[in-house]
């Protein structure tokens, strides 16, 4: 039988485990643990798979500024990227995931919740590690599709809409800026020279401006009605075929030892083109204008209009 001691202290037990009890989910009421992320559904070339509706760190190979565009969180990316003036800022807490495909093993120590690749070469392994987004080359073919599949994958429709809408805005600041400095007739070619002497010129989705120049500011293409192709390879006898009144050239040299370019200005074939007589030639930067994502063809519109207007301004101070 409990005596009246036993039972008082029992019940002062009981009391105290109680009020420690209501303590304790006082606290959890006053600052819950986070939510975790939820999760979505989006098509792939690899099937419906379901991926965080907000993701906090991506790993990437080649869609870092893609990404980065619609306010996408990289901690990870291809060697490249990092080469890009246009997402140095952005990228600097980022890691270099590896070249030319990203690594395994450190895709793995970043421990992201979403990989975004253009390369399936290791996608089973990545996909064990986060949901992983296979999106190959082409899948997006301008700047207004791919800010619109890349606000779909980092699940920000808003971000998107106003960088399209800042890109519309700037496009036609640019066009405004060029009247009376480019006939309207005129011709714009984008060619890239590679250390090994091949000569190709480029179309309105193959990097070198080529959306900036074609689809941003409005000007013609040398070539439209000879191909559809993105990518031409020319020859001396072709070149005078796909010659223009304006021509942007890139030299791909990673060595820095190649005498192509040289070789190439030294032509009669190249000399004899109309832009080389009117001093209408000019010469980028590889890293900076081979970028195609839509920071980077944004930021080129800038760079083209400066561009035109300052040689404009010289050739018209020569005569």
């Amino acid at each position: 039988m409990l005596t009246n001691k036993t039972v008082t202290a029992v019940l002062a037990v009981i009391l105290v485990f109680s009020l420690f009890l209501t303590a304790c989910g006082g606290a959890n009421t006053a600052t819950p643990a986070p939510a975790e992320n939820k999760m979505r559904s989006i098509e792939t070339p690899k099937g419906t798979i379901q991926i965080p509706d907000k993701p906090q760190r991506i790993v990437t190979d080649y869609y870092a500024g893609e990404l980065i565009a619609v306010g996408g969180n990289v901690i990870g990316a291809e060697t490249e990227a990092f080469k890009s003036p246009f997402t140095v800022e952005q990228l600097k807490n980022a890691q270099d995931a590896g070249s030319p495909r990203i690594n395994v093993e450190k895709t793995l120590e970043l421990a992201p919740d979403l990989i975004v690749v253009m390369y399936d070469d290791n996608y089973e392994a990545l996909s064990k590690i986060a949901p992983t987004v296979y999106l190959p080359y082409g899948t997006a073919t301008n700047i207004y599709d791919t800010v619109k599949l890349f606000g779909e994958v980092v699940g920000d429709k808003e971000k998107a809409d106003k960088f399209i809408a800042d890109f519309d805005k700037k496009a036609a600041w640019g066009r405004e800026k060029l009247k009376g400095i480019v006939d309207e007739n005129a011709t714009v070619g984008l060619y890239e020279l590679t250390n090994k002497g091949d000569l190709w010129i480029f179309g309105d989705n193959a990097g070198r401006g080529g959306q900036t120049v074609y689809n941003a500011l409005k000007l013609k293409m040398p070539h439209a009605d000879k191909s559809k192709e993105q990518t031409v390879q020319l020859s001396m006898e072709t070149l005078p075929e796909y010659a223009a009144d304006y021509m942007f050239v890139t030299f791909y040299n990673p060595e820095k030892n190649s005498d192509a370019l040289k070789t190439l200005q030294e032509s009669a074939v190249w000399k004899a083109t109309p832009a080389a007589k009117n001093n209408q030639i000019f010469y980028n930067d590889y890293d900076t204008f081979y970028r195609y994502d839509p920071i980077a063809i944004t930021a080129h519109i800038d760079m083209f209009v400066d561009m035109l207007i300052k040689r404009h301004e010289e050739n018209k101070s020569k005569k």
